[in-house]
Formats: structure tokens, C-alpha cells, sequence
């Protein structure tokens, strides 16, 4: 599978990184149009955007590094993020820190801006897994032609998965179809009449965490500590972090704090 999207001149642009600018920029537009239409300034939320994904980036790529430390003798190769190695929960973390620094400095609800961000990250996630497949990782155990067949599976994707002369589990399709559904679904939430400050957070948090869990599960590069899947660790504790929200959510009031008011927030700038 050819990694390359084009090459200008000496330059190579590879599928990895376009594809991740694709679900970023999406994400940003998404984000945006919502939370505009609750009043809050198109400034303020491209700004805090800004932020946290670039921040998000430094936190993927160090949380991937600081697994595989052995793989960088050369230290400029660490500044190398378009030849893949981003680690999505270091992405999180960084940009969740990121986020709930930017609005305290505004005195603006960070789980407000969460509930905004989270359709368009989970499709962002969706969108990037496929860089993963043109660099040839990201993937499962060693397995036949004839058992990706029978998964009904289009066969540029089974080809793909030929690598070394061996055919392997495309875990990466499988992570990026389940975050689809979790992105339609988290439409759905936000739309519902009832749907309260906090649960498309929390849906996200649980959502994700469940399904990168079990598919971690089955990948055979994944990122370990001690005996235990990093990715499967943290999984667990955002999708408690995620039911957490969740319970608090649903303690309050029928009417109380519902998604689809108008923000009521003052923002100073």
C-alpha cells in the first residue's frame, strides 16, 4: 500500500497527515456551526480549537514516544508525526486539559464545549484510522484471504491488509466504522428533546472507550505497560469517567440544564 498521497517536488504528502488536516478541519467547522448557534462567539470557539489541537498533536506524539523510546535513537525523528505515531488517548488528555484551562480563563463551561466537540472528534477518529491503513499498521493478527472474504470486507481493503505476503485483521476499519456509528448516533443525542449538558460527553467517553477496549484487544502493536495494553487502561478509566458525567446528568431535574437551551453564560473577554 502505497503511503503517498502526492509528491510535490521533493516533497512527499502522505495520506497519514491529509487525512488527519480532513477529520480536523471537519471536526472545527462542526464544532463551530453548533456552537454558534448557542450564542457563543466564532472567535472564541476557533481559538479554543486551535489550542487544544495543537496541543492535542504535542500530547498524541509524546504519549506514543514515551512507549517507544527505543525506536528513537535519532531524536529529530520524534518531530516526524506525518510518518505516523500519534497516540489518540495522548490526544485526549492533552486536549481535555487544554480545553478546561481555555475556559476557566473565560469563565465558560468546558463540559459545554465538550458536548459541542465531541460529534465532530469521533468522526475526525473515524476519518484518521485510515491513515493507518496506508501506512500498514494499526492492524490485528495474521489471517487468511478467505476468512476477510467472509467478512463481506471490499477487497482494496483486504489487499491492503497483504503485508510482508500476509493477509492481517483490519482492526483499523473496525475502530473507524464503530466511531461512525458513535458520531450518527451522537447527532441523534443532541437533537433529542431531553438531552441534557453533559450526556453527549459522557456518550462519547463510554462509546468510544467500549469499542477501542475490545478492538486494543485484538492489534498487535499495541503500546504496553508492563503486561497490560495502555490504550485498554485508559479506555476503562474514561469510559468511568464517561458514566460518571452520565449519572450526575441524569440526577438533575427533567427541564434542568437541558442541551438545546441558548447559552446563558456571560463570556469576558
Amino acid at each position: 500500500m502505497n503511503d503517498t498521497l502526492i509528491t510535490i517536488g521533493s516533497v512527499n504528502i502522505k495520506w497519514y497527515s491529509a487525512l488527519i488536516l480532513v477529520g480536523a478541519f471537519i471536526a472545527i467547522i462542526m464544532t463551530i456551526k453548533e456552537g454558534t448557534k448557542y450564542r457563543y462567539p466564532k472567535d472564541f470557539i476557533f481559538n479554543l480549537l486551535f489550542w487544544a489541537i495543537v496541543f492535542g498533536v504535542v500530547g498524541a506524539r509524546l504519549y506514543y514516544v514515551a512507549f517507544n523510546l527505543n525506536l528513537y535513537t535519532n531524536y529529530i525523528d520524534i518531530l516526524k508525526i506525518w510518518e505516523g505515531g500519534l497516540a489518540i488517548h495522548g490526544g485526549i488528555i492533552f486536549g481535555l486539559i487544554t480545553i478546561i484551562i481555555y475556559c476557566k480563563k473565560y469563565h465558560i463551561r468546558s463540559i459545554r464545549m465538550t458536548d459541542f466537540i465531541a460529534p465532530g472528534l469521533i468522526l475526525a477518529q473515524a476519518i484518521g484510522r485510515w491513515g493507518n491503513f496506508f501506512n500498514g499498521e494499526a492492524h490485528g493478527a495474521a489471517t487468511t484471504i478467505a476468512e476477510l472474504q467472509s467478512l463481506h470486507i471490499p477487497n482494496f481493503i483486504i489487499q491492503g491488509m497483504n503485508i510482508g505476503g500476509l493477509y492481517y485483521q483490519p482492526t483499523f476499519l473496525y475502530e473507524s466504522i464503530w466511531c461512525l456509528i458513535g458520531f450518527i448516533i451522537l447527532l441523534i443525542i443532541r437533537r433529542l428533546k431531553y438531552t441534557k449538558v453533559g450526556q453527549p460527553t459522557a456518550f462519547y467517553l463510554m462509546w468510544y472507550s467500549l469499542g477501542r477496549f475490545f478492538i486494543e484487544g485484538m492489534r498487535t502493536d499495541s503500546l504496553m505497560l508492563g503486561g497490560f495494553r495502555m490504550a485498554q487502561i485508559v479506555s476503562v478509566v474514561l469510559f468511568i469517567i464517561g458514566l460518571g458525567i452520565f449519572m450526575i446528568t441524569t440526577r438533575r431535574g427533567r427541564f434542568e440544564d437541558l442541551y438545546s437551551k441558548d447559552a446563558e453564560e456571560q463570556i469576558i473577554f
